[in-house]
């Protein structure tokens, strides 16, 4: 098991990307969260096999269909809650 932070910049607000980024944790099969900041940015936890995260840091490279996703800062952490879904988080 894997668990990062992830922090996404660029145009990733009003743009669908926390939506897209839960379709794609379902799909990954990975929990945790993801929820806009007041900077603009995008913050996610993700948590799952390490394939999996992996692949799920692949797709934030690229984002949803309308982002441009400029950075992205990973750094992985000591899971700070059990998650058993994914899940927008306001």
């Amino acid at each position: 098991m894997k668990t990062v932070q992830v922090r996404v910049e660029g145009r990733v607000q009003g743009v669908y990307f926390r939506d897209y980024t839960r379709r794609e944790a379902l799909k990954q099969g990975v929990d945790g969260w993801v929820r806009n900041l007041p900077d603009g940015s995008v913050e996610a936890v993700v948590s799952g096999p390490e394939k999996a995260v992996e692949a799920m840091l692949d797709w934030f490279q690229v984002g949803s269909p309308h982002s441009i996703v400029r950075a992205v800062r990973v750094r992985e952490i000591t899971p700070p809650e059990n998650y058993s879904s994914f899940e927008i988080r306001y």
